[in-house]
């Protein structure tokens, strides 16, 4: 790998970090936070996301500079009020039962029953409380039509009906995203600048990794600004593989571990009711070595189907199209030097994942090993320098809206060309969408040079892409009629 990359970028000096937390402030205003104040609140020790509580700290105690410890006894005390713990939910239940109403942060989600010669039946999931069937009205459905997509963080109201549980009413997480203003606030930063911001942002301190791994990290945002974009990251234990996922957005949805079935990604033949892939704008398997897969090959069958063509579909009975970006990461053994232990990368994977025509529709393979394990030192805390980062609600929906933003498609379509007689059409339009999944990342505005182009955008992409093709080439002879090495004209 070339030196250049690997290389750490120039730190910035501590004027210069005080500098760029107060430009971050000025100019993302409401929409930025002092990252140090989310670790200082314990309020994901409560099971929320970071994109959720941050979105509390800003309701309860906004400001910046560390919390004090008056915001800290003000944030615990509402959430022991509002955010249910382990094992409350019988006593939610109970205080219903006697006709309070309660107010509780919780994921909402609904579904419309249809059933013959009845009247549609509106119903609301309250998973965290064991509610599945509570009342909802039709208002709060047509304000909040994500309720019936991936469902909503939010204080939900309820109340008691003499037969069940009704959702009185609904405040969600408001992240207004205005394109505009994020891609003109580009233009204020350097990309060193800029990066930094992105990787604080996620929680990361930059100034403790590489400007290698600093790309590795952003790599893992590919899936939420590239529609279809599917990755694999194979990494030792602890490095953090779901962090990014878990924190970003809830749009996001990780599966740890547990039962997958085909009803669960695709679709539940019985009820109808889309799977995940349909509802969520990435999927992402964790442990997929310790997960228990219901019939693998059909579901290996119906993931080759989407991954090619976007198209969900299960027996024949239902179909539809989506855009969800699907990620496996999985453990990977290392020497001693911490390098992989087996030269097929995928070798540990269950075998219907390393079929190969399951494996070319992987557009990247990101390595992990490359990335050090995640511990505090590397997280922003009260020694990093910078400090100020995007709110993680705010960050994860401007990612998510940059999908719909084809300008960078258009720019790889006209720029990245794979060198060969005649090259491999998926690994050119793997490049292509990688290298534009950068370019929106990195360079939102549009304002690049080629040479920043090939170095930021293209020659990771072409790194990330030649991991899967090597996993090809190995596998089968077939690949073997193209060029093994990938690189641009």
């Amino acid at each position: 790998m070339n030196a250049e990359v690997l290389s750490a970028p120039a730190p910035l000096d501590w004027q210069a970090l005080h500098d760029l937390n107060a430009k971050v402030a000025e100019v993302f205003k409401s929409l930025a936070i002092d990252k140090r104040r989310l670790p200082a609140s314990q309020l994901t020790k409560r099971g929320i996301p970071a994109y959720v509580a941050e979105w509390v700290l800003e309701s309860v105690v906004p400001g910046q500079g560390d919390l004090s410890t008056e915001e800290a006894t003000k944030v615990r005390d509402w959430a022991a009020r509002i955010i249910p713990g382990p094992g409350e939910h019988n006593i939610i239940k109970h205080r219903l039962a006697q006709g309070q109403t309660v107010k509780v942060l919780t994921p909402l989600q609904a579904e419309v029953k249809l059933k013959k010669g009845k009247e549609p039946e509106r119903v609301a999931q309250l998973g965290l409380l064991g509610i599945s069937d509570a009342y909802i009205a039709d208002a709060l459905l047509e304000n909040h039509p994500d309720l019936l997509r991936q469902g909503m963080w939010g204080v939900v109201e309820l109340g008691s009906l003499q037969d069940g549980v009704a959702v009185l009413s609904f405040k969600p997480m408001q992240a207004s995203v205005n394109l505009k203003l994020y891609k003109d606030a580009r233009r204020q930063f350097t990309l060193h600048e800029w990066r930094a911001l992105l990787l604080t942002s996620l929680g990361f301190d930059p100034e403790s990794f590489t400007e290698w791994q600093q790309t590795l990290l952003l790599c893992r945002l590919l899936p939420l600004v590239q529609k279809n974009m599917h990755l694999m990251e194979l990494a030792p234990k602890g490095t953090g593989k779901s962090f990014t996922f878990e924190n970003i957005s809830p749009k996001v949805r990780l599966i740890s571990g547990g039962n997958i079935s085909p009803a669960v990604l695709f679709v539940n033949n019985a009820s109808g009711q889309w799977g995940l892939l349909a509802r969520f704008s990435v999927v992402v398997l964790d442990e997929v070595q310790t997960a228990r897969f219901e019939k693998p090959e059909e579901i290996v069958g119906g993931l080759k189907g989407y991954l090619a063509n976007g198209m969900l579909t299960r027996g024949g009975l239902h179909q539809t199209a989506s855009d969800c970006g699907f990620v496996i990461l999985a453990n990977i053994s290392l020497d001693d030097q911490q390098r992989p232990l087996r030269e097929l990368l995928v070798e540990e994977l269950p075998s219907f994942l390393q079929e190969t025509a399951f494996l070319d529709r992987i557009r990247a393979l990101l390595p992990g090993w490359q990335l050090p394990k995640l511990s505090s030192k590397l997280l922003v805390g009260p020694s990093s320098g910078l400090t100020m980062g995007l709110k993680s609600d705010f960050f994860g929906d401007a990612l998510i809206a940059l999908r719909d933003d084809l300008e960078a498609e258009g720019y790889a379509a006209r720029n990245v060309h794979l060198s060969g007689e005649k090259p491999y059409r998926r690994n050119e339009d793997s490049v292509r969408t990688i290298a534009a999944g950068l370019m929106k990342l990195q360079f939102p505005h549009g304002e690049l040079s080629p040479l920043e182009y090939h170095r930021y955008c293209v020659k990771p992409a072409l790194q990330l892409r030649q991991l899967i093709w090597d996993q090809l080439y190995t596998l089968d002879s077939e690949y073997r009629q193209y060029e093994h090495s990938l690189s641009v004209q």
